[in-house]
C-alpha cells in the first residue's frame, strides 16, 4: 500500500528545475550542478487509498534517503536513487500502523525497504516533468511514472545548505506488488504525494 518512492520516493523530481522555465527561489537553469542527497527530515511520501468506498484514507512514509546527480546543461544524464524504510510507515491508527508493517500487508520484516531508480526524465510543460523509473516494493519491481513540479532552490536559511525542492505525484496498484489484502474493499489504486528536499554535497 505504498509507492515510496518511492517514492518515492522521487528525488528526480528536482530535475524539473533543469528542464523548465518555472521561477522560484532560483530559476531552473540556475540550479547548481553537482551531487545532492535527500534532506531526510523535510522529505515525506503520503499515500492515499479508498477505504470501503467511503473515504480516502492516508498515511505517511518518512526516513527517505537517496542521491541525485545533476547538471543543468545535461539534464537527461541525471542519476537518481531513492530508498524508503517501509517500517517507518505511520497512520492515525496505531493498530493499522502495526498491521501495515506485518506479513498481510507490507511485510517490513522480509522487505524492509522500497527503492526507486529513475530511468528517464521528460519535460512536461513549464515547471513540470514526467519521470519514469523502476520501483521495487514488497520484493517486486515494476515501472512507475512520477509527475513532478519544481518548487524552488537556494540556500536554506536554517542550516545554510544549498537545497532543491519539489512536489510529485504517482499512482500505483498495490496488487501489482503483491499487496492484495482486502482488495477491492480497500482500494487497489494508491495515490502517492511526494514532498522532496535535496541538499548539495561538497
Amino acid at each position: 500500500m505504498k509507492k515510496t518512492l518511492l517514492g518515492g520516493a522521487v528525488a528526480t523530481l528536482g530535475l524539473v528545475a533543469l528542464l523548465s522555465g518555472a521561477r522560484a527561489a532560483t530559476a531552473p537553469h540556475d540550479v547548481q550542478a553537482g551531487s545532492y542527497k535527500v534532506e531526510t527530515t523535510h522529505t515525506q511520501i503520503i499515500f492515499s487509498v479508498l477505504h470501503f468506498g467511503f473515504t480516502l484514507y492516508s498515511g505517511i512514509f518518512s526516513g527517505v534517503t537517496g542521491t541525485l546527480q545533476v547538471d543543468p546543461a545535461h539534464p537527461a544524464a541525471a542519476k537518481l536513487d531513492i530508498t524508503v524504510p517501509v517500517g517507518n510507515v505511520t497512520t492515525p491508527s496505531d493498530k493499522l500502523t502495526g498491521e501495515l508493517k506485518g506479513k498481510d500487508w507490507l511485510d517490513a520484516g522480509t522487505y524492509p525497504t522500497a527503492t526507486f531508480t529513475a530511468t528517464s526524465v521528460t519535460p512536461a510543460g513549464i515547471g513540470s516533468a514526467t519521470i519514469t523509473g523502476n520501483l521495487t516494493l514488497h520484493g517486486v519491481t515494476k515501472p512507475v511514472v512520477l509527475h513532478a513540479h519544481y518548487v524552488g532552490a537556494g540556500v536554506n536559511p536554517m542550516d545554510k545548505a544549498y537545497t532543491v525542492g519539489f512536489q510529485g505525484t504517482a499512482t500505483i496498484r498495490r496488487a501489482d506488488f503483491g499487496v492484495k489484502t482486502y482488495v477491492p474493499m480497500i482500494g487497489d489504486e494508491v495515490t502517492l504525494t511526494i514532498a522532496g528536499a535535496f541538499e548539495k554535497q561538497g
